[in-house]
């Protein structure tokens, strides 16, 4: 800083500096001396606020590089698991049943373990309609982004059938779809049961930080190895509704599907709210009623 007197002038130049770090100058004497401070770099009267958040960032979510990868994530992931899937199921049914109920399930756990380990960074390894319903209705995942995602994970689905539809047409074909093999109350309870258990264990292992998280794929794998052991002789085991979407669009097979479409959600939906409970534990129950609203979102 440098001050210089120049007749009944003061002149004080600061280069570089923000005007609003320098303190007030004394007012003057009444003899018509004059005080000028002079600033570059920097406005000494008036500093412009800080540039204000861009008003259409959400606008243009659609439209944004990263979000796009993410769907795309969720349309291969699904394509992926109902591929690999419903495909031991056919094979098994054509071929002497050489893949046996273990041998399916171990399919189907296999593959959900593998998609979370190598997608679960890009998208959250969702691959169903009722997680990312779950996610959303407890605010863990944006409200908005829920369509998007349940639009790209039916259509990986619907790829998936449609591929294998293809590839095994002939006089040997199978339904590798789901449908419930007892009464429909049955069905209904056993979905959502086995879904609710499963999100429960996503809720757990994924989005508590006191659990370790690189186990995650392994133990949601497991569960699904485990359920589909017990509950696909009886419902196909499905928990998943793109999961029953895909092969009944393409099949056009639609037996039972309200309880695919309803039971999963309301299981995971379930399962994701009673999880929040035991993960605020040590507050008072008037305030866990209430954690929902405050959750981060993913």
């Amino acid at each position: 800083m440098a001050e210089t007197s120049n007749g009944n002038h003061t002149v004080v130049t600061v280069r570089g500096v923000d005007a609003t770090i320098i303190p007030p100058l004394p007012a003057e004497p009444s003899n018509g001396n004059h005080t000028v401070v002079s600033v570059r770099g920097g406005d000494a009267t008036d500093s412009p606020p800080p540039p204000a958040a861009s008003s259409f960032k959400d606008f243009n979510l659609g439209c944004s590089v990263p979000f796009m990868q993410k769907l795309m994530a969720e349309v291969l992931g699904t394509f992926f698991l109902i591929f690999i899937g419903c495909a031991s199921v056919v094979v098994n049914s054509n071929e002497n049943k050489v893949v046996t109920l273990p041998g399916i399930a171990m399919v189907w756990g296999l593959a959900v373990t593998t998609l979370i380990y190598s997608l679960g960074h890009v998208s959250g390894a969702h691959f169903n309609p009722a997680v990312t319903i779950a996610f959303a209705s407890c605010k863990r995942f944006p409200l908005n982004q829920v369509p998007a995602y349940m639009a790209a994970q039916l259509l990986g689905s619907t790829l998936a059938a449609g591929t294998l539809q293809l590839l095994f047409i002939g006089k040997n074909d199978v339904f590798f779809g789901t449908s419930p093999q007892g009464s429909d109350l049955q069905g209904f309870v056993m979905e959502f049961i086995i879904t609710f258990y499963l999100m429960f264990i996503v809720s757990g292992v994924a989005t508590d930080n006191r659990a370790i998280g690189e186990l995650a794929g392994l133990a949601v794998g497991s569960t699904v190895l485990i359920i589909v052991l017990f509950a696909g002789p009886i419902t196909g085991a499905s928990m998943n509704p793109a999961r029953t979407l895909g092969p009944a669009i393409v099949s056009n097979h639609w037996k039972g599907i309200w309880i695919y479409l309803t039971s999963p959600i309301l299981g995971a939906v379930s399962a994701a709210w009673v999880y929040n409970m035991l993960r605020e534990t040590g507050k008072p129950f008037c305030e866990i009623t209430k954690a929902a609203s405050s959750l981060e979102s993913a």
